[in-house]
Parts: structure tokens; C-alpha cells; sequence
């Protein structure tokens, strides 16, 4: 039973009222803003990324799987334009031979903008807290690199559970004279590893990029609140884009880049919001909790 005064009485006790204060927080956070910022470095930083990960993770597991499976996940970030990005992905492996050491240094570089761009995001969002701690030069220009190689670790695990999951799908079980294919329950298993790593990657982010750190809860409740959104919101994007989109008409050769930006967009301002809501969450009750966030001006 919730006591009076805990965060999530007040929730659940005003769940609108809640919903509008991130709103109104997440507005004078200029978090659409952030949120644009955030996906134009994450649109720059993506495919470096991508190559630096399989080349690294080719020498562990086959580079086909490894790209079968980015592909199918992939469509969860960028939805429709998964095939795309494979390809420009596989074409570059092709030809890894062109890789120095000037064009490695540079990839690294790049793959990283992201996550430092995402830091200085949520430190924006989560000012509650930098005005009281603050993080070392040191760890903040480590930290994009820490989490590279988190991602790619992980990468290298769904990578092996999918494939292990893809082969239960193959098998079929006989029972009362007739022959059942396992292909759904394998399709159902691989959506479900993909909400699990997406929440878990979504976590890992709350619980790390922010200055100080949240509690597990707090990093749950703001990772499955953007999920949620994003699922929702990746769906009925899948749906115009195969429908009604007339996108290809107006970019031409630029479609790609123009849809994955606007997908990006979408998927940081659902990330964003997540962590407006452990922001908000985390100053219910607190001195400044019915106080709005102060909008940012440029200096």
C-alpha cells in the first residue's frame, strides 16, 4: 500500500496533472530542441558505430548473422529503412581493406558524438542535479567509448539468442497425430528479446548518462514510459510509410537520410521524455516540486 506523500501516490492519485507537469517541464527544457540535436549526431554517429561494432564482433560470430541480426533490430530504430542501412553497411565491410588508421581514429571519433551530445541533453532535463553535482572532464570524455563497447557486447549476446531462437523456429512438435511449426513461438520470443533489450538498453542509459544516478526503479519507470512511446509511435510510422508516405517524391535521393533523421527525432524526444518523467518523478515532494522548471535561454 502507498503511504501519503510517496512519489507514486501522487501519481497515481493525479496522473494528469503529472502528465502536464512533464509536459510543461519537457517545453521549457526545450527538450523538441535537444531532441533534434540529439538525432542529427546520432544520424552522424550511426553507421561509424555500426561498422566499428562488426568488425570487432566478426572475429567472435559470423558476419552474416551479425548483420541478419542488426537488420532485424535495426527496423525497430529506424523503421522502413533498415535494408538500407545493411546494405551501405555490408558494402563498406566489402571493402574493409581501405580502412588506416586515419579513417579508424575518425570513425571512433564520430561514433561517439552521439553520446556525448546525449549527455549534455540530459543534463539540461535532469538540472535539479547539476546544480549540485557535477562530473570530471575525465569521465565525461571516457564514457561515450565505456558505453560503445557496452553496446557492442550486447550486440554480440542478442546476437547469439536469436540465433539459438531462429533454430527453435526451424523445429516443429508432434502431438495428437499432428505436426505444430515452432516459427510463431520463435517470432513472438525474438519480439520479446527486442522490448527486453530495448528496455534494458533505455535503463543503462538512465542509470549512466545523467550527472549522479537515479535509482533502478526510477531508471525502470522512465525506460519502459519510452518504450512504450516508441513502440506505439514506431508502429504507426511503419504504417505511413507504407501507405501513404509520398516522402520518396519529394527527397528523391535524400529519402534515407530524411526518414532516419525524422525516426531519430522521434526516438529521442520519446527518450527525453522518459527522463523528464524520472526528473519529475524524483522532485515530487521534494522543496522545488510544485515549482515549474525555469525555460533555458541562450546566454
Amino acid at each position: 500500500m502507498l503511504t501519503p506523500g510517496h512519489p507514486a501516490a501522487y501519481v497515481v492519485q493525479h496522473p494528469l496533472a503529472f502528465v502536464l507537469r512533464v509536459i510543461k517541464a519537457f517545453q521549457a527544457s526545450q527538450g523538441l530542441l535537444l531532441a533534434g540535436a540529439v538525432a542529427y549526431y546520432t544520424l552522424l554517429s550511426l553507421v561509424p558505430l555500426l561498422i566499428l561494432i562488426v568488425i570487432a564482433l566478426s572475429h567472435v560470430v559470423d558476419q552474416a548473422e551479425l548483420l541478419l541480426t542488426l537488420g532485424r533490430y535495426l527496423e525497430w530504430l529506424v523503421p522502413g529503412q533498415s535494408k538500407a542501412l545493411v546494405q551501405e553497411l555490408s558494402s563498406f565491410l566489402a571493402n574493409r581493406d581501405v580502412l588506416g588508421w586515419v579513417l579508424l581514429i575518425t570513425m571512433i571519433f564520430f561514433s561517439s558524438l552521439a553520446f556525448a551530445v546525449l549527455e549534455k541533453a540530459m543534463a539540461a532535463i535532469f538540472l535539479h542535479r547539476f546544480t549540485v553535482r557535477h562530473r570530471s572532464f575525465l569521465v565525461s570524455a571516457l564514457l561515450p567509448y565505456f558505453y560503445i563497447l557496452f553496446l557492442g557486447v550486447g550486440l554480440l549476446i542478442i546476437t547469439l539468442v536469436a540465433a539459438g531462437l531462429q533454430a527453435v523456429g526451424l523445429e516443429s512438435v508432434a502431438l495428437f497425430g499432428h505436426s505444430w511449426s515452432l516459427s510463431g513461438v520463435s517470432g513472438v520470443l525474438l519480439y520479446l528479446l527486442g522490448m527486453a533489450g530495448e528496455i534494458f538498453v533505455l535503463t543503462s542509459i538512465y542509470l549512466v548518462m545523467p550527472v549522479g544516478r537515479p535509482t533502478l526503479r526510477h531508471a525502470l519507470l522512465g525506460a519502459v514510459t519510452a518504450a512504450v512511446l516508441w513502440e506505439l509511435t514506431r508502429h504507426v510510422l511503419v504504417w505511413y510509410f507504407a501507405t501513404l508516405s509520398q516522402v520518396s517524391v519529394v527527397y528523391g535521393s535524400l529519402t534515407t537520410s530524411i526518414v532516419v533523421l525524422f525516426s531519430l527525432e522521434i526516438g529521442a524526444t520519446a527518450l527525453l521524455l522518459g527522463a523528464q518523467v524520472i526528473s519529475e518523478y524524483e522532485r515530487i515532494g521534494k522543496g522545488d516540486a510544485k515549482v515549474s522548471a525555469k525555460p533555458l535561454r541562450p546566454t
